[in-house]
């Protein structure tokens, strides 16, 4: 009991000196009384904090939970989620993000009624809105509920059911998140995050760190034991390259992850709206690009422990439970309150920032163009606080009901993204590479694709046919890919009917004043991630360490050749740097 409230006391500290730090920072800002202050944080960010921001928004439970639960059960092709991102925050960064900052949108859906019209962008909006209280915070909050109840064992402690526990949490978590996000705005969630991201790589460092030393022991050794047991006793788990039957086929790379991914990290109004924010395109791009370096060091601390966890604690009866597992089993007492802390953190960055979005989406979108065009910015931001109020509210009331989920959390909530996020992205897509793209065709391509992808996952698994049974075999992501390819017909079908009548100028500006100077390291820091993703790929691969008869000096061929390009590139930039002083 006393190792409890050490670590309980441990936990409110580490947790209320970050909401101090934070309040200290933003409290001389005007944020409060400006919609671009609230939503925006008054174009104010730096690199540091739109990396910081991004990384810890996705950083949530449900991956921390989500990819070790992955890990432990098959292998380490779940990792692609993450280290794959990096080639959507390098479109993002290149494409992406000058046309936003250009045109000084503050929603995605800003842009679509530019360029489709009026209807889209309601369209648009509602889809966000839906995913987002529907599936987005229900599963942030489910999964931070479940790490803390395995971490604490309050249902125990306490005499209650497990249900209970897990509901108690849930409201505890989504009331004190909804402060950060409602009172806060854009610029307290996006300090917080980064303060929390640093705490939380410090945990989550510890937590590997600390699960070999575990797995050391049981050999009688310490930490270098502890890798090469996990390395050598089952290599398999290593393997990121998916079969047809992991959780993530290598072929879906390069299909629907492609896709999903680059909705994510290029569309998705709770990832953008941190780029949005920066004070300038230069300050955008390199926080943009920085959190793609950082996504590929997550499969390190967040995909590993599943596969420590095999190793320590087999036969769990969910593989949901692997990571809270591994904290508990091999973290020291006196260091569990400061990870709590940290995944504490993660999971009210993913919650508030889902409430921030959803709150921005349904003022700039929804409320304000269609029921006040007048209100001022002081009321906007006063009536977003009481939305973003009933918007917790609602999503702490419907998560209890995510205890029905047979499948792991991960899955859940990635395959149910997919009924708006290929439609989002597919019209992102083509309003920005075509001029044909019209109103009528992105509505009718959006309709085909929430009744196809319904008819996948609700209605096909349930009619014994060859075609049923063929549909619904296949892979979610190659699903993206194949609706992908006839929405894109249908747009272009509908727009022979009814041709696009909007004149949208991509290059035009709408942000006067505006620095849209590009930062002058990005194509080498580009070039130097995608190496990086290829480099991270072959170590954790048959070729690398995923196998039982270890290559070694073709390793360090590979990885000497890492090395001297990296150097290179860094020489080279360092030089360009000195000739513009």
């Amino acid at each position: 009991m006393e190792h409890l409230v050490f670590t309980l006391v441990t936990f409110v500290f580490f947790t209320a000196l970050v909401g101090i730090i934070s309040g200290k920072i933003v409290k001389n800002s005007d944020d409060q009384k400006t919609a671009k202050g609230y939503f925006l944080a008054g174009n104010g960010l730096g690199g540091f904090f739109i990396a910081g921001s991004m990384l810890l928004t996705n950083l949530s439970a449900e991956n921390l939970v989500g990819l070790s639960g992955q890990s432990y059960a098959a292998n380490m092709s779940g990792m692609a989620w993450e280290a794959t991102a990096v080639i959507a925050t390098i479109i993002m960064a290149f494409v992406f993000l000058p046309m936003y900052l250009r045109k000084g949108y503050t929603t995605l859906p800003e842009f679509m009624e530019e360029r489709y019209g009026v209807g889209v962008r309601r369209m648009v909006s509602i889809l966000f809105l839906i995913g987002y209280l529907v599936i987005g915070i229900p599963v942030c909050l489910y999964a931070g509920a479940i790490a803390f109840e395995q971490i604490f064992d309050f249902a125990t402690v306490f005499g209650i059911s497990e249900g209970m526990a897990l509901t108690i949490l849930i409201v505890l978590v989504g009331i004190i998140g909804a402060l950060y996000a409602v009172l806060g705005g854009m610029r307290a969630v996006a300090v917080s995050d980064t303060i929390n991201g640093i705490l939380l790589v410090l945990g989550s460092v510890l937590v590997v760190v600390f699960g070999f030393i575990a797995v050391g022991k049981l050999s009688g050794g310490g930490f270098i034991v502890g890798v090469k047991d996990v390395i050598t006793y089952e290599p398999a788990k290593l393997n990121a390259i998916g079969g047809k039957n992991d959780p993530v086929p290598f072929a879906c790379i390069f299909t629907g992850m492609l896709l999903a991914n680059l909705f994510y990290w290029g569309t998705n109004q709770v990832l953008i709206q941190r780029a949005l924010g920066a004070k300038n395109l230069k300050e955008g791009q390199k926080g943009v690009l920085l959190s793609g370096f950082l996504k590929m060091m997550v499969p390190l601390l967040l995909v590993i422990p599943g596969v420590i966890a095999a190793r320590l604690v087999p036969g769990l009866t969910s593989k949901d439970f692997a990571y809270p597992s591994l904290v508990a089993r091999s973290l020291p007492w006196p260091v569990v309150g400061l990870f709590c802390a940290a995944l504490f953190g993660s999971i009210i960055s993913t919650y508030n920032s889902f409430l921030n979005a959803a709150s921005t989406v349904f003022m700039i979108d929804i409320y304000k163009p269609i029921f006040n065009p007048n209100l001022s910015e002081e009321a906007t931001v006063k009536l977003a606080k009481k939305i973003g109020w009933g918007f917790a509210a609602f999503a702490i009331i419907f998560t209890p009901f995510l205890d029905v989920l047979s499948t792991g959390l991960y899955d859940f909530g990635r395959s149910f993204t997919g009924f708006y996020n290929i439609p989002i992205i597919t019209m992102v897509l083509v309003g920005m590479f075509s001029k044909k793209g019209s109103k009528l065709g992105a509505i009718c391509a959006t309709i085909f694709h929430i009744a196809f992808y319904a008819c996948y996952k609700f209605i096909f698994p349930h009619i014994d046919t060859p075609f049923t049974n063929a549909v619904s075999g296949i892979n979610y992501m190659y699903i993206y890919a194949i609706s992908f390819v006839i929405m894109l017909v249908i747009i272009f079908v509908c727009s022979k009917i009814a041709p696009n009548t909007k004149v949208f100028d991509k290059s035009a500006s709408r942000n006067d004043g505006y620095d849209m100077t590009a930062w002058k390291h990005k194509n080498a820091f580009a070039i130097w991630l995608v190496s990086f993703l290829v480099y991270e790929y072959f170590i954790f691969s048959p070729a690398g360490i995923a196998t039982e008869n270890k290559n070694v000096v073709r390793i360090a061929i590979v990885t000497a050749i890492f090395v001297i390009e990296t150097i290179v590139l860094i020489v080279k930039e360092m030089n360009k740097r000195k000739k513009t002083a």
